[in-house]
C-alpha cells in the first residue's frame, strides 16, 4: 500500500522515492543501466546499495529543505522510472524537472502523465515561476516529452559539460506561469 501516491493509469502510479527503499532502486538501476547511462549520470554511479541510499538520501535532505525531491513510477507494483527536481529554488522561482523509464515501460504514456502532474503541481501548488527541463540534443525521446509539456526550446548550450567521454550539448526547454494557458500542462 502506496502511502501518498497520484495514478498515471489505471496499474502506475506516482509517488516519492524515499532512501529506505535504496535496495529496490539499485536494483532497478542494476536491470536498467545500460538504457540509462547515455543520458543520466548517476547511472554510473548507483551501483550498490550504499550508493543508492546516498543518491536517494541526497534528496531526501534537499526536500527537507524545500529544495529537490525525487519521484519513482511504478506500475503493477514494479518500479519502471521516475521524475525528479533536480534544482527546485522557491526563492528564484526557478525548477528543473528531469525522467526516465525503464525500455519495457515506454510508449504508454508514463513520463508525460507524471511530468504534467510535477509541472502543474510546481506553477499552481508551489508558485514556481518556471520549470527547466535539460536534455542533450540526441535524446530525441525526451525532447518530445518537452514539446508533449508545452514548452519553448530556448537554447542550446554547446560542449557545456563532458561525460562519457564526450563534451555534450544541452539543450535547454522551459514553460512558464504566464505562458498561455493552452501551453500549460494539465492533469
Amino acid at each position: 500500500m502506496a502511502l501518498f501516491s497520484h495514478p498515471l493509469t489505471e496499474n502506475a502510479d506516482l509517488r516519492p522515492l524515499e532512501p529506505w527503499q535504496a535496495e529496490e532502486f539499485c536494483t532497478y538501476v542494476d536491470r536498467v543501466r545500460s538504457h540509462l547511462a547515455p543520458w543520466l549520470p548517476w547511472a554510473h554511479t548507483v551501483t550498490d546499495s550504499e550508493s543508492s541510499r546516498q543518491f536517494l538520501q541526497r534528496y531526501a535532505d534537499q526536500q527537507a529543505g524545500d529544495g529537490g525531491r525525487i519521484f519513482g513510477i511504478w506500475s503493477d507494483g514494479e518500479l519502471v522510472g521516475g521524475a525528479l527536481f533536480r534544482i527546485f529554488d522557491t526563492r528564484s522561482g526557478v525548477c528543473e524537472l528531469g525522467v526516465w523509464l525503464s525500455p519495457e515501460a515506454q510508449g504508454r504514456g508514463l513520463v508525460t502523465r507524471a511530468a504534467r502532474h510535477l509541472v502543474d503541481w510546481a506553477l499552481k501548488e508551489r508558485g514556481m515561476a518556471r520549470v527547466e527541463w535539460r536534455v542533450t540534443p540526441a535524446n530525441i525521446r525526451s525532447v518530445a516529452v518537452a514539446k508533449r509539456l508545452g514548452m519553448r526550446h530556448e537554447g542550446t548550450l554547446r560542449e557545456v559539460f563532458p561525460f562519457n567521454g564526450v563534451r555534450q550539448d544541452l539543450e535547454i526547454w522551459a514553460l512558464l506561469a504566464g505562458d498561455p494557458a493552452d501551453r500549460r500542462p494539465t492533469d
